[in-house]
């Protein structure tokens, strides 16, 4: 009897080609196994071309609502997003899929599972960490690490075993989405002097030809989670699909981004995110309000840590587990109402409301009544710079040694 092999399929050539090249190569069983994470593949469509390829069963499972519930939305709580831009999405998918896999390969008492990744990518890291955690005994295969074929071999080999491809000619992009994001590469992209192309887009309205007309929301949280837009209860995925599309309309989610893989280089990415953009402001505004000055100066630095976590393939880590009970605690509090404006390729924030605000009109205003006590001020004032007042007198002005100007190199023309 032979051996089981769980393979992730996407019923694209290189995942097409793999079913026979596995079982020639290492003489696996193949059973073929998609995931919808909201992406819209069909997959009835996918689980029958897997099947006349040549895999002895397929498995499709549509897990959208736990990759929002239990991927998606604790990494918007954390204010997640690697290097200040990307909101993560294929990174936030990568784990999920590789879980999935491994309960799979129990169900069917498989030996090995493989995947379609480069050796140049960061989504090898994270499926093989992900396998190496949760099933250390499971051997793991990774064809295109392997084989070295180009395009036109992969169309040669697929023909020599009458697996048919939709697509004859070579994209210019390597496309990857899922409800919470599109990721665009290669081709073109590559030239980071190069502006991207219309046709590298298929979420957002250019900015320019974006509605002349602003357009306003309303998202509702309960600790740190969006649960209403504009005033309607809505789970996860439903408001995220529905945010997508007005903000992708207002040309909103377009993210250039030249960022640093894991695999040690710099790599161009073009990324749509509508939703992912408009909650991840919407919830740092909220947090304003509901965040003393020392909750959000260190929630900072968690959320590059849990960013960092995440794109690095360790999201099945006892540090995350860590990270997020800081983060659960962190957001008890942060519930409320935003309000954004939706206008030409922007999201901006316009109001916010919360019954556990920290805002105090009554000390803020500038108006007569207000409870703040101007008289403190002066004796505030003094102990706050008794430290440096102290060191200027010692040190600093001693003999007129003066305070030194930071050097800058000159950048005025002779």
């Amino acid at each position: 009897m032979q051996d089981k092999l769980i393979l992730a399929y996407s019923g694209g050539l290189d995942t097409s080609v793999m079913v026979p090249w596995i079982r020639e190569r290492y003489g696996y069983d193949i059973v073929t196994f998609t995931v919808d994470l909201g992406q819209g593949d069909d997959l009835e469509k996918i689980r029958k071309k897997a099947l006349t390829t040549g895999a002895s069963d397929a498995v499709v499972v549509n897990a959208t609502n736990m990759f929002v519930d239990h991927f998606v939305f604790p990494a918007l709580m954390a204010g997640a997003v690697y290097e200040s831009k990307y909101p993560l999405a294929t990174a936030l998918g990568r784990p999920l899929i590789a879980k999935l896999m491994v309960d799979t390969a129990r169900k069917y008492g498989a030996k090995a599972v493989a995947h379609g990744c480069t050796g140049k990518g960061n989504d090898q890291v994270r499926f093989d960490v992900t396998f190496q955690t949760l099933a250390p005994d499971l051997k793991i295969v990774a064809p295109v690490r392997e084989w070295n074929m180009s395009r036109p071999e992969a169309l040669a080999y697929a023909a020599k075993h009458n697996i048919h491809v939709e697509a004859t000619v070579e994209s210019p992009f390597s496309i990857d989405q899922n409800i919470w994001g599109r990721s665009c590469e290669a081709g073109i992209l590559e030239d980071p002097w190069i502006e991207p192309p219309a046709e590298a887009f298929a979420w957002t309205t250019d900015p320019a030809l974006a509605p002349n007309e602003p357009e306003y929301i309303e998202i509702e949280f309960a600790h740190g989670i969006p649960i209403a837009l504009n005033g309607v209860k809505t789970d996860g995925a439903p408001l995220i699909d529905k945010l997508n599309r007005l903000a992708g309309k207002h040309g909103i989610g377009r993210i250039d981004h030249v960022e640093n893989r894991l695999v040690g280089i710099k790599s161009r990415e073009l990324y749509e995110a509508p939703a992912g953009v408009v909650l991840h402001e919407a919830h740092r505004e909220l947090e304003t309000i509901c965040l003393s000055k020392q909750a959000v100066r260190f929630k900072t630095l968690v959320a590059q840590e849990y960013a960092d976590l995440i794109y690095n393939g360790l999201w099945f880590s006892a540090f995350h587990q860590d990270l997020f009970s800081f983060i659960a605690s962190n957001q008890r509090f942060v519930s409320g109402h935003v309000r954004v404006k939706l206008f030409k390729g922007k999201a901006t924030v316009v109001g916010r409301k919360s019954e556990h605000s920290l805002y105090s009109h009554n000390l803020a205003t500038y108006d007569k009544g207000s409870d703040y006590d101007q008289d403190a001020a002066q004796g505030f004032i003094k102990i706050h710079g008794l430290g440096q007042q102290t060191q200027a007198r010692q040190q600093l002005l001693k003999g007129g040694a003066g305070f030194n100007l930071p050097g800058l190199p000159s950048t005025r023309s002779e």
